[in-house]
């Protein structure tokens, strides 16, 4: 705890803390949101030789789905998972002070689990959805102890600016990695291969590699955990005793009770955009003579270079404008996206929605985590249990939102008429958000 305590706020521990992002965000970039949907529907959609897509139907354990259904549900089911587990592993890394441990399993799970994915086919679709199962829990199930170390680390004034930082390093990494798969894919007969699908798969195996590499600069620098005390049979819940408790101590807390209640309900909407965003563009978009593929990479790429730039500019309207009206810009920015994206129908206009939707994507994400770490009581010592009480009613607003876009899909055959869903959300997220103190986190 002193070896701790005396290391807070130096730029060495900060650095490590945020160079997480820089490890991990590969897989958010590389799994989630680019070569994989993409490489999921090339398995999944059947074309006519002109490029008309004539089929988006999949088996999977003898029932057939739109292809989208079927990835949105076990994207739900995985992130329920994770709502299930985080109460039950950061209670019990709390309490016995080892929370760096969980962080490693949760991150090693997911990075072989993107290695598994190389292996993904039709003919063994369920190992391959496995694989994008288990790599999803171990990404989101590290960022809980992850996202907990930030009041250990961090004094309240440095947590809006190294949380930026974090993203902002894991925009850069990620967009490093991602150039390089997609150079590979591009010029797959330059490196060597026949064809696209070989490069595409090592994309898999390089962001499980990435991810483990580089992580291990974090791990070397992160103090284990707050508390050291014996593990016994009867810590096994106190993951879930722990939230109960938060849970009456937050009711306390005024402003920290409606800004979760806001966060649930914006985050849903943006977190579920970024996880179906490409397969929009899959499957909406008419892409003519340009090839989709490098299109929506490119896309893809232009999001997370100018998400640097927005986590940048909103942690320097926050210091100026406050927190809490910061987001409330956000939101009505995201309005605007929504209302906008339901016409496109071009990759032009994508790529005007994607240099937006970057400008906002960074800096709602990097100022919702620190503005809940500054509303927090200023003597909290359960951290992770905080921070799991916050990831859980985040993934838990994943899975409603993974649901409804499911069952958008498979009803209207059409995910556009999500979209105007998500916008709805985004106006509620602001005018809760209009009910907390603003003047609460500066």
């Amino acid at each position: 705890m002193a070896k701790m305590l005396a290391a807070k706020g130096s730029k060495k521990l900060l650095n490590a803390w945020a160079f997480y992002d820089w490890a991990n965000s590969v897989y958010n970039l590389v799994v989630s949101s680019a070569i994989f949907p993409i490489f999921y529907g090339a398995l999944t959609l059947i074309k006519d030789e002109t490029g008309t897509v004539v089929s988006d139907r999949v088996e999977f354990l003898g029932i057939d789905f739109n292809n989208d259904t079927l990835v949105s549900y076990v994207t739900a089911a995985a992130f329920l998972v994770v709502s299930f587990l985080s109460p039950l592993l950061s209670g019990i890394a709390d309490y016995v002070g080892n929370k760096k441990v969980f962080m490693k399993f949760f991150c090693y799970l997911g990075a072989l689990s993107c290695i598994g994915l190389f292996w993904f086919n039709l003919e063994y679709l369920w190992f391959g959805l496995l694989c994008y199962f288990t790599a999803l829990i171990g990404f989101w199930g590290s960022i809980v102890f992850y996202n907990s170390y930030l009041p250990d680390i961090a004094y309240p004034e440095q947590q809006d600016a190294i949380s930026a930082k974090g993203y902002s390093f894991g925009y850069i990494g990620s967009v490093i990695l991602l150039a390089i798969c997609l150079a590979m894919i591009i010029k797959y007969d330059a490196f060597g291969f026949e064809d696209e699908g070989m490069p595409t798969r090592l994309s898999f195996v390089l962001t499980g590699l990435w991810w483990i590499g580089f992580s291990q600069y974090t791990y070397y620098h992160l103090p284990k955990g707050n508390k050291q005390e014996s593990f016994t049979k009867d810590i096994f819940f106190n993951g879930f005793k722990e939230l109960k408790l938060i849970w009456n101590k937050i009711k306390q807390n005024v402003p920290l009770k409606r800004y979760l209640g806001a966060f649930f309900v914006y985050s849903m909407a943006v977190q579920t955009i970024m996880l179906v965003a490409t397969y929009f563009g899959i499957e909406e978009l008419d892409w003519g003579t340009t090839d989709s593929t490098t299109g929506l990479i490119v896309s893809i790429l232009l999001i997370q270079i100018v998400a640097i730039l927005g986590a940048y500019l909103t942690s320097k309207c926050s210091a100026k404008f406050g927190n809490i009206s910061t987001l409330i810009g956000l939101n009505i920015i995201w309005i605007g996206i929504c209302l906008f994206a339901y016409f496109i129908t071009t990759p032009f206009e994508f790529y005007i929605t994607a240099a937006i939707v970057g400008l906002v994507m960074g800096g709602i994400q990097a100022l919702s985590r620190s503005t809940y770490s500054k509303l927090l009581p200023e003597n909290a010592v359960d951290t992770t249990s905080y921070f799991s009480f916050y990831d859980v009613s985040e993934k838990i607003g994943i899975v409603i939102g993974m649901v409804a876009y499911g069952y958008v899909a498979q009803v209207t055959g059409s995910i556009r008429y999500s979209i105007i869903f998500f916008g709805l959300f985004f106006l509620i997220g602001m005018v809760l958000l209009t009910r907390v103190n603003k003047k609460a986190p500066n």
